[in-house]
């Protein structure tokens, strides 16, 4: 057994998407090798209304897939093919674009005004490209959830953990998408296939992931008379952690303990050619893409 060294690790970053939503980025639109078959992932987490409502209006996709995992508030949904839906907190979404689909999503915040979620966008091989677009809905009741003897949580959105299997399947990326929660002060290890990428979201609480010795802090900058100087914020809130190869990784959490999101996925290992929500092979690919919006084809006939 192999300890996965800690490879990457950084803060999820302030960025407004959509119709003005504020959100944080932890990664997105730099090297699509550090996290593949992963391409985006944004933390959608807010208590005032005017920070999410105008949400994300009629928009495309091309050649990705993406999921979306509600904690707090709601988000309706609508697309191109007809579907219409709300998901609530504990709901998970994953939407093949594929070939080519228009969708909305727009949030509403719970009774305390809050609205928290994730979306993370999967990357599909060029022979799935143009792949029919199509939807898997799960509700919260259908989530598997495991408790360990010491307390810690899990819920196996998607992959097998812990002997479960998660509802979500038929991904390309055959990911392992698992919510868990760490008690105060313990050390937990958990397996991951050798051969996929894995990463860490923290996403309340704190811990290291490093030698599992002692909670790590994000990195961050303050002025101070002036100065730039280094600080360590013991939070661990927003922290991304890329993993590098092994079998197994290993989290001592600290004193609030710590819940984060694992994930790993098979890598592709294919050129990637981006523009916005349009992930293909090659620049020409993408020019017929855009050329398909403005002609009105990009949405192909169902078989």
């Amino acid at each position: 057994m192999s300890i996965r060294p800690v490879k990457h690790e950084s803060l999820a970053q302030p960025h407004i998407e959509g119709a003005g939503v504020n959100l944080r980025r932890a990664f997105g639109f730099g090297d699509p090798s550090l996290t593949d078959p992963f391409l985006m992932f944004d933390d959608f987490r807010n208590e005032r209304e005017e920070d999410y409502i105008r949400g994300f209006p009629w928009h495309p996709h091309r050649g990705i897939e993406t999921i979306t995992y509600v904690l707090a508030g709601t988000v309706e949904h609508g697309d191109s093919l007809g579907n219409r839906g709300t998901l609530g907190a504990g709901d998970v979404q994953w939407m093949t674009a594929g070939s080519g689909i228009m969708h909305q999503e727009m949030p509403n915040g719970d009774a305390n005004g809050r609205m928290h979620g994730f979306q993370l966008w999967a990357n599909l091989p060029s022979s799935l490209k143009m792949t029919a677009p199509r939807y898997q809905d799960i509700k919260a009741p259908d989530i598997p959830v495991e408790v360990d003897d010491d307390g810690t949580v899990a819920r196996i959105v998607s992959g097998e953990f812990w002997g479960k299997k998660g509802p979500v399947d038929g991904i390309a990326a055959e990911p392992s998408y698992v919510d868990i929660s760490v008690p105060p002060n313990r050390k937990k290890t958990f397996k991951i296939d050798t051969y996929r990428s894995a990463f860490a979201y923290i996403f309340a609480g704190s811990g290291t992931f490093r030698d599992a010795s002692k909670p790590f802090g994000v990195l961050v900058e303050k002025e101070v008379n002036g100065e730039e100087v280094h600080l360590r914020d013991m939070s661990g809130d927003r922290t991304l952690v890329v993993f590098d190869s092994g079998d197994e990784v290993t989290v001592q959490a600290g004193e609030e303990g710590i819940r984060f999101l694992l994930v790993s996925g098979r890598p592709i290992q294919e050129p990637v050619a981006w523009h916005g929500p349009i992930v293909m092979n090659t620049r020409e690919e993408l020019v017929q893409a855009v050329n398909e919006l403005r002609n009105g084809t990009f949405i192909k006939a169902s078989a």
